[in-house]
């Protein structure tokens, strides 16, 4: 399993090693002895999953401490533009983002460390996204962030006409409401 470091302190991507013949493919999707030779220490709890037809976009979602979660992603069906926000005051990529296309083809997987603002939005007719958590999730302490905040700037790779949002995500606050807020909750 290939683990790339990005330029956000604990964000990894994993490119995993696909055996494949003529009765299908074989890949190891997690393996915890790689993970702590890479220095990775997330431990998870739970694993959630969803089903989005095309141009659903979910998130920019977060908890907050104590209740932040490490989140292991990917998609087992279909193709997803994943998008992350580091929403972590004290580090030099607060307020910036990171993307990368996750699909069931390429078996990509990301690691989402706790203090980033996590979303998707469907590329193809549906697609199938699971998720292992180091936390379990707690309602008091969830928090989103607008996904078309202007401040962000977020390219969602669709044009905005064909984006569906929940009314809770359309209703997240906006980039500086929830800086004020982070900073008043951490």
């Amino acid at each position: 399993m290939g683990i790339i470091k990005t330029e956000f302190r604990g964000l990894y991507l994993f490119e995993p090693r696909v055996f494949e013949d003529e009765r299908g493919y074989f890949f190891e999707c997690y393996n915890e002895q790689l993970w702590r030779e890479a220095g990775i220490e997330s431990v998870f709890v739970q694993d959630n999953e969803s089903k989005s037809r095309y141009g659903t976009v979910r998130g920019l979602h977060y908890q907050l401490p104590p209740y932040g979660q490490d989140k292991l992603v990917r998609v087992t069906e279909g193709k997803v533009k994943d998008i992350v926000v580091d929403i972590r005051p004290d580090e030099p990529t607060y307020g910036r983002s990171f993307s990368v296309i996750l699909s069931a083809e390429e078996k990509n997987q990301m690691l989402i460390p706790q203090g980033f603002a996590h979303g998707f939005v469907t590329l193809t007719e549906t697609a199938v996204f699971n998720y292992k958590c180091t936390n379990f999730y707690h309602k008091e302490s969830e928090g989103q962030i607008n996904p078309l905040d202007k401040n962000l700037a977020l390219d969602w790779e669709l044009p905005e006409s064909d984006l569906i949002f929940s009314e809770k995500d359309r209703a997240g606050a906006a980039w500086g409401e929830h800086r004020i807020w982070i900073e008043n909750n951490a």
